[in-house]
């Protein structure tokens, strides 16, 4: 009741000063390593992500708008994973119960299944009505689907969704993923604001593995998409943080530019400290009594995957500082403790919130 007064009284107040805000939170690489699935399935061959997701599912349903990463391609069985990823629909049903908006399929592992694979992604999250980016059953289908430009909460938003790479598999039959292109890129961006976007997202899928610092591509790419004015950058990819970066654009001082260059894994098995968590990153839009939207602040968390046992106990991801299982508390510090220390060194006007979730 008290939750619901304050918000109540926010909207009132919103009305009255003239103002608007919206709350938007990322988060990085949704994978389905085969533990995770054999912990995932029930004697009946379906699988049950029961809790998964119970640890930062308030976070997540309480912004206006939120995006994860699906690092997977979706469908009918084999379900397997690493090399070749395919994970249940089931998944995606526990993503989508979780909270998250929007499902970005550019990424390295997008072909895995090939053309097959792709497009049963697609068909999955169709049927269920959720919205997806970065790769499309043909050109018509791409062509109908950009630009994504979202309403929330009265700011409109383009969000576009590139990967450096299909690990050296080829698109076939027609299906389109949407790789990093400068020219390709340019055109979105451009058509976006001609379309009426006031902000425009970039998701990237770049970058190297492990590595907890951006590389010199990066570095390049993320200069490039600077210089055409777009508002937010939110990488993924290397499995590991790396830094993020909140600051006037460089090209135009009087825009902010919220640009991430990992935000590491969301959900996996991989096993070394760095990999076993990620981060939430969260920006706060602003829209004041001159009616321009801007960036007003954003912040980030940090997430850890403590792992199931199979098939008792499912993996399951909370905030890093609320993890409680005796085994995995260690873990989780150390994990902590080298991602604020990259963050703390490196990042610019984007502090960790002082809010945690308790698991």
């Amino acid at each position: 009741m008290i939750t619901v007064f304050i918000s109540l009284f926010i909207s009132f107040l919103s009305l009255v000063l003239g103002y608007e805000e919206a709350d938007l939170v990322f988060v990085g690489d949704a994978m389905q390593h085969q533990a995770q699935l054999d912990a995932a399935r029930m004697p009946d061959k379906t699988y049950s992500y029961k809790g998964y997701f119970d640890g930062i599912k308030t976070i997540v349903e309480t912004a206006d708008y939120a995006v994860v990463n699906l690092e997977t391609p979706v469908g009918p069985p084999p379900h397997t994973g690493y090399p070749c990823f395919n994970a249940p629909p089931e998944f995606v049903d526990a993503l989508a119960d979780t909270g998250f908006d929007l499902f970005l399929t550019a990424n390295n592992h997008t072909l895995d299944r090939s053309h097959k694979g792709l497009r049963s992604t697609i068909t999955v999250l169709d049927e269920r009505g959720l919205a997806h980016l970065g790769t499309y059953s043909d050109s018509d289908a791409r062509s109908q689907a950009l630009p994504r430009i979202v309403d929330v909460k009265g700011f409109k938003i383009a969000f576009l969704n590139y990967t450096y790479g299909t690990n050296g598999i080829e698109p076939r039959d027609g299906v389109v993923v949407d790789y990093i292109n400068r020219p390709l890129i340019k055109n979105d961006v451009e058509n976006a604001r001609s379309a009426g976007a006031e902000l425009v997202c970039v998701c990237i899928h770049w970058g190297t593995e492990y590595k907890l610092l951006p590389d010199a591509a990066q570095k390049n790419t993320a200069d490039f998409l600077e210089a055409l004015g777009v508002d937010m950058i939110i990488g993924a990819h290397p499995h590991v943080i790396q830094p993020m970066e909140f600051r006037a654009n460089k090209y135009y001082p009087e825009k902010q530019l919220f640009l991430v260059y990992s935000l590491g894994n969301f959900v996996s098995n991989m096993k070394t400290p760095d990999t076993r968590g990620g981060a939430m990153a969260h920006v706060k839009l602003f829209r004041g009594e001159d009616g321009k939207p801007v960036l007003k602040s954003a912040d980030y968390r940090l997430l850890f995957t403590v792992p199931g046992t199979s098939p008792a106990k499912n993996f399951h991801v909370t905030t890093a500082d609320s993890v409680s299982a005796p085994s995995w508390t260690g873990r989780a510090a150390e994990f902590s403790r080298r991602a604020r220390e990259i963050f703390n060194k490196y990042n610019i006007n984007v502090p960790e919130t002082k809010e945690h979730m308790q698991e």
